[in-house]
């Protein structure tokens, strides 16, 4: 696909996070140096400069020549009125990717709807990009006995798809998910998946799974459980904090036209992770630093009583180090 928008604006980088490990021996030979970008929640009917956020993002990857880039969800509703929306994701000249948010199916819409409009084949799947194998998942299944509101579960039969594919899989595998896996607000049953992830590091032997991301949180954060990180992708484009902390960030003018934006607080600048590989044993995450668009959650007394870890107009610096053992 050809780029058309050349006018996109540009983002500044900041924030480096290091995870080192030594790929297994069996696979050294076949692993490349990996460049990829991930955008998360930039809420294409929510925020009035959605796709000026995403041209920035994307003009950035081409920059740095990623491989691939990929939205991790809550990216906009399949309706004609985000055609053009569509047009600046879809300018990538490169390999793209696509995970299902919740807020993709607002409006009635259906997950299959959602999947042609933006041209994904299935809503779990698998590829290959430079030896390694990234595992896209759905966290939008239904399932008897789920409470009222959004689904946030990950059902039998894609549960058995995961453990097969992880069992028929010898390269190091990353993890796409909207919701998380790890908190309680993300997947129902992030307990069961991250079994069967665990699982599949015992037996290969080496923590095969290296990482997991997601996004869904509009949180900036990284927890590890039993030798997996966990990482939360940041939103592109705001923090919800609800009709109680309802105020105006932006001119009247962008609040009429754009109502939902009064429940949040938005970022300046369009936040994103890129993501280097190095085959040696490091892998580099580059974040945005950005500052809050009118009062912060904090100034605004949100959130009463909660954790407010990851709440933040940035995807943070991080090092840490993960240790893979060779395969024998």
């Amino acid at each position: 696909m050809k780029n058309t928008r050349r006018e996109l604006l540009k983002s500044a980088a900041a924030g480096v996070c290091v995870l080192s490990f030594r790929p297994p021996a069996h696979a050294a030979g076949s692993l490349k140096e990996l460049r990829f970008g991930m955008c998360a929640d930039v809420h294409q009917d929510v925020m009035h400069d959605a796709s000026e956020r995403l041209g920035s993002f994307l003009k950035a990857m081409a920059e740095k020549e990623a491989h691939f880039v990929a939205q991790m969800g809550d990216f906009c509703q399949p309706k004609s009125a985000n055609d053009s929306f569509r047009e600046v994701w879809h300018s990538w000249e490169g390999d793209q990717y696509d995970v299902i948010g919740n807020h993709d199916m607002d409006g009635g819409k259906t997950r299959e709807q959602f999947r042609e409009y933006v041209g994904m084949e299935e809503g779990h799947y698998t590829f290959m990009q430079r030896g390694y194998r990234f595992i896209v998942l759905d966290g939008n299944d239904r399932h008897d006995g789920a409470p009222a509101g959004y689904p946030r579960h990950i059902g039998e039969e894609q549960r058995a798809w995961l453990t097969e594919t992880l069992s028929e899989t010898t390269e190091p595998v990353i993890i796409f998910s909207h919701q998380s896996l790890e908190n309680a607000s993300g997947v129902d049953n992030g307990a069961d998946v991250r079994a069967i992830l665990e699982a599949a590091n015992e037996e290969a032997g080496w923590g095969r799974v290296l990482v997991c991301f997601s996004g869904h949180h509009h949180l900036d954060d990284l927890v590890e459980i039993n030798g997996i990180p966990y990482i939360q992708v940041n939103s592109m484009s705001y923090k919800w904090v609800g009709g109680s902390k309802r105020h105006e960030s932006y001119s009247k003018e962008v609040h009429a036209a754009f109502p939902w934006i009064e429940y949040t607080c938005p970022y300046a600048d369009a936040l994103w992770a890129y993501v280097v590989i190095d085959p040696k044993g490091e892998l580099r995450i580059e974040g945005i630093r950005s500052k809050w668009v009118g009062p912060s959650p904090e100034e605004l007394g949100y959130p009463e009583g909660k954790d407010t870890r990851g709440i933040t107009p940035n995807v943070s610096a991080r090092e840490l180090d993960l240790e893979i053992k060779e395969s024998e």
